[in-house]
């Protein structure tokens, strides 16, 4: 499924004899595998048949010999039940290697059995207004997490303060940290130590679908779903058709969309198969716009997508979203350029944050130096 989702990039790489031949030896293996299996097979039933028969010989000829010390309905009742060996042995390898088999699935059962609980969807000893938060203030402090108890820590002792409707973008090498940043903030994963403010409350008080619907995240990889437009821009029918077409226009997706002959009627295939990356991603950038939250969060958002559609987003960003507290993953450090703040990560600590255009002036700093190795100086 996954070639066939993936053949224009085959095609496009000139792949296909290696795409072939990678098919022909798996499907060769394959082959041997059933082979094996059926021969397998075949040899356990000659092995169960032929013992079934021996033990049929032997106790009829054993029958045979002592007719006299038994009566014929006890050898009679003897070869009758000889005659039920071949079966009951059958029946019992069949059941002792399923019984075995499935014992791997009582231990994957037993495992999801003992997994640790998501934290209550909902609380009610927290009251939240329903315009929480109102100012979209944001403060880490001494946070660490690890995904999971026997790993080490991802983000450690974590202090940053974002102010309200600031934009600040976060950057650093691969592993850094920088998505740790957005699982931390949605309670994907729960702190070790340490807090996370949103509006001076703490997030762990508070249940994680009233956390997580006042937040708004458009990812790397957009998600989309099989339906129509509509449903993809506003999938609990809260707005009208002009706060839709308002949002489109936002996210210059209006045009397009005009064009369509179905308009926001337009059927979505599974995963937006059926429009370009950079149109999915601007699709979420609309559900966005429409959703309105305080906080919105890029998480790499732009990092799949062309210089054109790049620039797109980042107009909206600045324009739509001027008065919202926004956090940005950047893959391209030119995106975050005219941000009000810049925080460097470096294996799970901040190792830097300032105004881009202050720590541009210093060339001992780390963002400095990865901005000359970007060819931006």
């Amino acid at each position: 499924m996954e070639a066939i989702q993936g053949v224009s990039s085959i095609s496009a790489y000139g792949a296909k004899k290696d795409f072939i031949q990678a098919f022909e030896e798996k499907l060769d293996r394959y082959f041997v595998c059933t082979f094996n299996t059926n021969i397998c097979n075949r040899w356990l039933a000659f092995c169960l048949n032929t013992l079934g028969s021996t033990i049929i010989f032997v106790t009829t000829i054993l029958a045979i010999q002592n007719r006299d010390a038994m009566s014929p309905a006890v050898v009679g009742l003897i070869i009758t039940y000889s005659l039920s060996v071949t079966d009951a042995l059958k029946w019992f390898v069949r059941t002792n290697s399923e019984l075995e088999n499935k014992s791997i699935s009582i231990e994957r059962i037993d495992e999801y059995c003992h997994l640790k609980p998501e934290a209550p969807w909902d609380l009610c000893n927290q009251k939240l207004t329903n315009d929480w938060p109102q100012n979209g203030i944001i403060r880490f402090e001494d946070y660490s997490t690890r995904y999971r108890d026997n790993l080490d820590l991802v983000l450690k002792e974590i202090n940053l303060s974002i102010e309200a409707s600031e934009k600040v973008g976060i950057i650093g090498r691969t592993g850094a940290g920088k998505s740790s940043i957005t699982l931390a903030l949605f309670r994907v994963v729960e702190p070790v130590s340490g807090t996370i403010f949103i509006d001076d409350i703490d997030i762990t008080k508070i249940g994680l679908h009233n956390l997580r619907e006042k937040l708004t995240i458009i990812p790397q990889d957009p998600v989309l779903f099989t339906g129509n437009l509509r449903i993809n821009l506003d999938p609990n029918n809260k707005h009208s058709d002009d706060e839709i077409w308002k949002s489109l226009e936002k996210s210059y997706l209006k045009t397009f969309v005009s064009n369509l002959s179905e308009g926001l009627e337009y059927n979505i295939e599974e995963g937006g198969a059926n429009l370009s990356a950079g149109q999915r991603q601007l699709v979420c950038l609309a559900r966005a716009l429409l959703k309105n939250s305080k906080i919105l969060v890029l998480d790499e958002a732009t990092a799949s997508v062309d210089m054109e559609t790049d620039s797109l987003i980042q107009n909206t960003i600045r324009t739509a979203f001027a008065d919202r507290t926004v956090i940005t993953i950047a893959h391209r450090i030119n995106t975050v350029l005219d941000y009000d703040k810049i925080v460097v990560l470096e294996n799970g600590n901040i190792i830097e944050v300032g105004n881009p255009t202050n720590l541009l002036e210093n060339q001992n700093s780390r963002f400095y130096l990865m901005n000359k190795e970007s060819g931006l100086i």
